[in-house]
Formats: structure tokens, sequence, C-alpha cells
């Protein structure tokens, strides 16, 4: 039994974010770069112009008048964009958001036991989103609830910034906290100091100075 004939579906094509070459449809531009004599030439010279560079015409800056071009290896120059995105994403860190829950009657104990958590969470880099959470009739001791997170906050000055002062949203009084760079810096290891050269012994004193 014959099997039917697909139908063919072509890729669609990428659109390319510059316009080369034949594209640039812009009667002149101002050509720009080391390569070549900066000014502005008509369209068709300066695509020659890269032509007999074997390179290509590469519009830049289509919005200026008249466009911006330079003559470059286009290829090269797409692989060097897309290398650079991939540096740029690996350096771009994750935000991480460390959650600590308070009641509007926690205890001392309680209190320095959590603070102690969010001492570390923010030494290594993460944000804090504190929260009360008042249950049922407890929702009258707001204010107690927001001086509970300011005390909070208080207590990390020396490692967080405030994103957020204390707000209360349904049942949740919710405090937002952000790492200081100095501080996440300064958490960081320090290498060992290499070891320094032993002593050497002092000279004796002379006789003058005995006596």
């Amino acid at each position: 039994m014959a099997t039917p004939n697909r139908r063919y579906v072509p890729r669609q094509q990428v659109e390319e974010p510059f316009k080369i070459n034949q594209k640039i449809t812009a009667r002149e531009v101002r050509l720009v770069g080391e390569n070549v004599e900066q000014g502005i030439y008509p369209v068709e010279q300066a695509r020659r112009m890269a032509q007999e560079q074997n390179l290509d015409l590469v519009e830049i800056s289509p919005t200026a008048v008249p466009p911006v071009c330079r003559v470059i290896d286009y290829s090269k120059f797409k692989y060097e964009q897309k290398k650079r995105t991939r540096e740029m994403k690996a350096k771009a860190t994750k935000v991480v958001l460390k959650e600590i829950r308070f009641g509007p009657n926690t205890d001392e104990h309680d209190f320095a036991f959590k603070l102690k958590h969010a001492q570390e969470f923010l030494k290594e880099g993460a944000k804090i989103k504190a929260y009360v959470h008042f249950v049922g009739r407890s929702i009258v001791f707001k204010e107690r609830g927001e001086i509970l997170l300011l005390k909070f906050a208080q207590a990390l000055e020396d490692l967080a910034k405030v994103e957020q002062l204390p707000k209360l949203e349904g049942k949740r009084m919710f405090l937002y906290l952000a790492p200081k760079v100095a501080a996440v810096a300064s958490a960081k290891p320090k290498p060992a100091p290499a070891a320094s050269a032993p002593a050497k012994e002092a000279a004796p004193a002379s006789k003058d100075a005995q006596e």
C-alpha cells in the first residue's frame, strides 16, 4: 500500500537582525569604521567598496539620516554578537529569594533563631522575604507585626538594605530585604596569606646603647 504524499512545508527563514548588502534600501549611507574612508556614499558605491575587500555592507543604525553602515565580515560579526550575549547571560546571577515566617507573638528565642538563618542567607547573596502571618483574630495585632518586622530589618542593617517596608496584604505583612554588595563580598573566603620569610635575629645592641 503506497503511503500518501506528505505536503512539504519549508522551514521559515530566520530574519536577520541587520540589513546587509542588497537588502539595504537607502539611496545613500554613511560609512564608518577603520577600513574605509568615512563619509556619505551612494549605496551602490558602498556595496562595491565592501565587495573589493570581500566583506559585507552592514546597516548598523537604520534610523540615522542617512543610515550608518560598516564594512565587515557579517558572519564573524554575528558570531561575536552571540558570544557576547552568552557571556552576559553566564555572568547574570539568578536571584534567590528566601522566605522567613513569623507569627505576631514570636518569642525572643525564635526571633534570634530566624535572624541567624537570615544572616546566612544574606551572606550567600540571597534576598529575604520576611512576613508575619496573622491567623484568625490575630489580625488585630497588625501593629505588633509591623514592629517585629522593623526590628528584624534593623538587626540586619549591616548586611541588608530594605527593598520594601512592611506592607499588609491579606492576612500577611511582608518585608523585603536585599543583601548589601559589600557584605556579600566580605563573606567570601579570602586566600590565605603567603608565608613570610623568617625574621632575622636582631643584631646585638652596641656597648653604648647597653649602657
